[in-house]
């Protein structure tokens, strides 16, 4: 088994790839005041976990879901193939064509990043649109030592929530809001990676015991350390 393979087969029916939850994303929603048929971006919509609030906020909308992995596109078709409010495309979120009254991008900014991703994104809103987004920094200006050092070897453009507001102020857009994600949203996309964790143990792959004990720390690191450093979620405008 590759990296990649061992990586995909720990995500593989995982409702989640990454932290997220309801609430988070009703108060995105509120935020960005859409119509009920708004045309929506999914951008890197893993297996499609936010798709069903979505369409719950704006019924007679559109969902088009994007992302490049091809199994997780076959998890949404299996699920929304039937309904003609969504649209699943395997391909990169650069490449959608809009225009779109709202981006959703649940964590998958960071493919991008949000210095090039938000003009990019930006291109395809339609008049009046926005752009939510989540994006990892550190909480606080101390961040503990052992932290800093896990996170800037896995995330090299890791930054502080201030600089992460200045970032999107200089890719010409402005806040509408921004929360720190909650310790739900983390704990709906940690605690089934856990028991899949498990369940996987009993498979003596080394690049797949080498993806386990991976998950295994990044785990422990939020446990410890949630308080210093977490997902911002931001409601963004261009200027």
């Amino acid at each position: 088994m590759t990296p990649n393979e061992a990586f995909f087969q720990l995500h593989a029916g995982l409702a989640r790839e990454g932290p997220g939850c309801r609430e988070d994303l009703d108060w995105a929603v509120e935020f960005a005041t859409l119509p009920e048929d708004a045309c929506i971006l999914d951008a890197g919509c893993g297996t499609g976990a936010d798709i069903e609030r979505l369409l719950t906020h704006m019924p007679k909308g559109h969902v088009t879901a994007v992302d490049k992995h091809l199994p997780f596109i076959e998890a949404v078709n299996a699920r929304w193939s039937s309904d003609a409010r969504v649209t699943a495309i395997a391909g990169d979120m650069a490449d959608a064509e809009g225009p779109f009254d709202l981006v959703w991008c649940a964590g998958a900014l960071y493919f991008l990043s949000v210095d090039k991703g938000l003009p990019l994104l930006g291109k395809k809103l339609a008049p009046g649109g926005a752009i939510a987004f989540s994006d990892l920094v550190y909480l606080n200006s101390n961040p503990d030592l052992a932290l800093r050092d896990y996170l800037e070897a896995e995330v090299p453009q890791m930054r502080s929530a201030a600089e992460l507001g200045h970032a999107i102020a200089k890719a010409g857009f402005h806040a509408l809001g921004q929360r720190v994600l909650s310790d739900e949203a983390w704990e709906e996309y940690f605690t089934p990676m856990e028991q899949r964790i498990d369940m996987l143990r009993s498979n003596p792959d080394a690049a797949l015991t080498e993806v386990l004990d991976e998950a295994d720390t990044e785990i422990a690191m939020w446990r410890r350390y949630s308080h210093q450093f977490g997902y911002v979620l931001s409601v963004v405008r261009p200027t």
